[in-house]
């Protein structure tokens, strides 16, 4: 980038080469034309130049996350003198990529007393749905209990939680956090949350919002499945509309642009095994609802929720369908895969690579419904739905059985529009940033 400095001693190059020109009694009507010319450049260069720095992008202060901002005051007060319980994993870092565990452990002003982990472990390598141990004064929360209880707590005056979440409601760790808030509340703990960006952006929201009835570790609230909220905004929402009591802080984003989806400068680390990249969050919220159905989700690949298929799908014809369809920011390309494990595993399937050409449009729960939609069309003796998985990832029965009948996802949408609009209001409630 040229500097103004640099600007300013351009100009006075130009001044002292007109000042010679006039003033200087050995000037003569032969140098006119090679110093004339040798000015006109650089009156030309100097021009192109401010203009160039007239449209200099203006420098956007750096952001601060939760975990960077702790040991700053006001929030460092919080945590003086404290014994620590942290609930994270390897996504616990600053923005320089120190873990959080680390920095309170050599913190003189603290004790970090216990980890607990969610899903997959507070190190995160443990595929879904396995089951993870206990070690010296580190807690699973994934299994058969699901939130510390009160001997995890007895040495333990408040809790912190720091993880990364990728924006979907059916991802666990928002459930984690909701029962580890409820337990907290019981025992008479604080609770801090260190917040971090909404991957997907803080801006779109979609879906149904879960049903009564339908609630489970994938869905332990009644919010959309693409909600537009960061962990610290969802932990005031669950506290509030659930009359916790919890005495809740939340230490907040600085400088963060709710539209931001992964454009945060924050580096990547994978909050689960499948979920490598960025791109796979953006795809997450309608393409894990093929969990529910006999079709591969890609897991077993290196493109989890990217690339869909099974042993019996007319790819090629599905991918010009959805082509045809011109769904919004979304192409859809044949691509076989061979899954090394989970559904179909180590057989070639044909299927499909979902690329999102515009996030800004791209809507991944319609383009999921859409999806499954085709398939059904194509292969009605084929396709099958995990009824119970299905139901448990949307949020409601109707949605499947609407699928089955034939129905178009126009129409479907439709009828959760109403319950969406009600949670966008309430939402707008709890929005930090």
């Amino acid at each position: 980038m040229l500097t103004t400095s640099w600007i300013i001693s351009t100009r006075s190059i130009v001044n002292y080469i007109v000042s010679n020109l006039i003033f200087s009694r050995f000037y003569s009507y032969r140098h006119v034309g090679r110093v004339g010319l040798f000015l006109a450049l650089v009156l030309f260069f100097f021009a192109c130049v401010t203009k160039e720095e007239q449209h200099q992008e203006p420098q956007l202060e750096p952001l601060k996350i939760g975990a960077d901002r702790l040991f700053e005051e006001p929030f460092h007060t919080w945590i003086k003198g404290k014994r620590v319980g942290l609930i994270t994993n390897q996504t616990g870092v600053d923005s320089s990529l120190h873990p959080v565990a680390e920095l309170l452990a050599d913190d003189p002003e603290v004790q970090l007393t216990a980890l607990f982990g969610p899903e997959h472990g507070v190190s995160g390598e443990s595929q879904a749905g396995s089951k993870v141990a206990d070690g010296p004064k580190v807690f699973s929360l994934y299994g058969d209990r699901r939130a510390p209880d009160a001997e995890m707590l007895k040495d333990v005056d408040l809790l912190i939680f720091d993880i990364q979440d990728v924006g979907s409601r059916f991802y666990t760790y928002i459930s984690t956090m909701y029962e580890s808030m409820k337990a907290a509340a019981e025992h008479g703990k604080p609770f801090i949350v260190l917040d971090r960006p909404n991957p997907i952006g803080g801006t779109q929201v979609e879906g149904p919002v879960l049903e009564k009835g339908h609630a489970s570790f994938v869905g332990i609230f009644p919010i959309p499945i693409r909600h537009g909220m960061t962990a610290g905004e969802l932990a005031q929402l669950f506290n509030t509309e659930s009359d916790l009591k919890l005495d809740l802080q939340v230490v907040p984003l600085l400088n963060w642009d709710r539209s931001d989806w992964a454009g945060t400068g924050l580096q990547w680390i994978a909050p689960s095994p499948n979920m490598p990249t960025p791109q796979t969050a953006v795809l997450y919220p309608g393409f894990c609802l093929i969990e529910g159905t006999n079709l591969s989700e890609g897991r077993g690949t290196t493109r989890p929720f990217q690339l869909i298929g099974a042993p019996w799908l007319k790819a090629t014809l599905l991918a010009g369908r959805l082509n045809d369809a011109e769904i919004s920011g979304a192409f859809f390309r044949p691509q076989r895969f061979t899954p090394m494990f989970s559904k179909h595993s180590e057989l070639s399937c044909a299927g499909i690579q979902i690329h999102v050409l515009d996030h800004a449009v791209f809507e991944p729960v319609s383009t999921a419904l859409q999806f499954i939609r085709e398939v059904i069309q194509l292969h009605p003796n084929e396709l099958e739905f995990r009824t119970e998985a299905f139901d448990r990832l949307i949020g409601n029965s109707w949605v499947r059985e609407a699928l089955e009948e034939g129905s178009d996802v126009e129409s479907i949408e439709a009828r959760w529009q109403g319950e969406l609009e009600v949670f966008k209001k309430k939402r707008e409630t709890y929005l930090l940033y």
